[in-house]
């Protein structure tokens, strides 16, 4: 997914789900230790900077190789630019852009819906109800909802235009 939105997209920056970054991390940890590494990781994600989450993960790193769970730390280390990718935008919008449970939410609900025909008989059919849930989606206010406030990415960018044109 990362390369077709880097195709599609140039500019856009990817945010993996840091909740899917910590069970990959825990795929390779032993259960006895899965706890303290959970706490470990939750604690790079509580820094007030991506500069600190980068040094905690470093930190991080050290004591999982202490620890004898090398390929944990070598998730950790290989991995841990796309779940901060959130640290580039406004402090505001953390929470809320940090993981992916809008969407999970979404797709759970369509996985719901076809689940119970079970078999379609050709593409068509089988997106007939996927965008009858979509539809419904956008038109309720489950889809009129405002996520997030665009003042503060707004103010963002105008700073980051100014900083460019004082640069030039």
């Amino acid at each position: 997914m990362p390369e077709a939105v880097e195709e599609v997209f140039p500019e856009a920056k990817y945010q993996r789900c840091t909740v899917r970054f910590c069970r990959n991390v825990f795929s390779v940890t032993l259960r006895s230790k899965v706890t303290l590494v959970a706490r470990m990781l939750k604690a790079i994600h509580a820094r007030e900077s991506k500069k600190a989450s980068h040094e905690k993960a470093k930190a991080l790193v050290a004591r999982l190789r202490e620890m004898k769970l090398k390929e944990a730390a070598k998730k950790v280390e290989d991995g841990i630019e796309e779940p901060l990718t959130y640290c580039d935008f406004p402090s505001e919008h953390w929470t809320r852009i940090r993981t992916n449970n809008v969407m999970e939410r979404l797709n759970r609900e369509i996985r719901r819906r076809t689940r119970v025909v079970g078999c379609f008989p050709d593409g068509n059919s089988a997106l007939m109800p996927v965008c009858a849930r979509l539809r419904h989606a956008a038109g309720t206010q489950w889809g009129n909802k405002k996520y997030m406030n665009m003042k503060h990415l707004e103010a963002a960018l105008e700073a980051a235009l100014e900083a460019a044109s004082i640069a030039d």
